[in-house]
């Protein structure tokens, strides 16, 4: 038998020996069965302080189109810091929200923040920003070692990827860590990088695929618009994670 067919044999086994662990362990999952998710906007003004509608806009759409896409409707979550909006929670009761619902789930955990930020804060209503450590200490307690996909669409997003680091984890930020994102201004329907995953997830099969193809996207609307700094979106994948996310795959329910 020659080196390579044994090479071959040998990659084989390890594959299904992989899978086989998995199984066994309850971790196979091929859907979003059991997972908890939320999808919070953290703002509602631009840098003037006036009123926008982005954030808020791209929590709604996000929130259904991941629903649609899989997440299990009796364990998600959609909340707002806005005080203009009827279902506004003040930032203790979104905390509570928050917490109730991500511990709600037996599978893994999705957590999906819209807001402004600056280096190692994100905006969070009127009080002190949600800091790494902050979301740290959060999604421990919350998620523990379920698997957990984060996504933070923000201006210096990418400050947060070192102190999230774990290998269940997988983290997509917005921009890196000393840089903006954009589209968070008056006139605009979502922030980019949201508008990006809005437009990328009804055919995206899984959420590598997903982080993928919205950065790409966020790439050429700064291209085309000429941006002199892009915001460049940060990905980061646990150890762990590379192997659970390829069976993660997205449902796209039409419903």
């Amino acid at each position: 038998m020659s080196l390579r067919i044994i090479q071959q044999v040998l990659a084989c086994a390890s594959a299904i020996a992989v899978s086989f662990c998995l199984a066994v362990s309850g971790q196979a999952q091929t859907r979003l069965d059991g997972w908890s998710s939320v999808v919070i906007a953290g703002d509602w003004r631009d840098g003037d302080g006036r009123p926008i509608e982005a954030f808020d806009n791209a929590r709604r759409d996000l929130s259904s189109a991941f629903v649609k896409a899989g997440m299990p409707s009796a364990h998600h979550r959609s909340i707002t810091l806005n005080p203009a909006k009827r279902d506004a929670a003040a930032p203790a009761e979104a905390l509570r929200q928050l917490g109730d619902t991500l511990s709600s789930g037996t599978g893994g955990c999705f957590f999906y923040m819209t807001s402004h930020g600056v280096p190692g804060e994100i905006v969070f209503g009127d009080t002190k920003g949600i800091t790494p450590v902050d979301l740290a200490v959060m999604l421990r307690r919350w998620c523990q070692a379920r698997p957990t996909v984060l996504v933070l669409s923000a201006c210096y997003s990418g400050s947060f990827v070192d102190a999230l680091k774990a290998p269940n984890r997988m983290i997509l930020t917005a921009a890196r860590r000393d840089r903006s994102s954009f589209g968070c201004g008056e006139g605009e329907t979502y922030p980019w990088f949201d508008a990006c995953i809005l437009e990328n997830l009804p055919t995206a099969d899984d959420f590598l695929g997903l982080a993928q193809s919205a950065r790409a996207c966020v790439a050429r609307r700064e291209a085309e618009a000429e941006i002199d700094t892009p915001s460049e979106p940060q990905l980061f994948v646990g150890s762990e994670m590379q192997f659970r996310l390829p069976l993660l795959r997205f449902t796209h329910s039409s419903g």
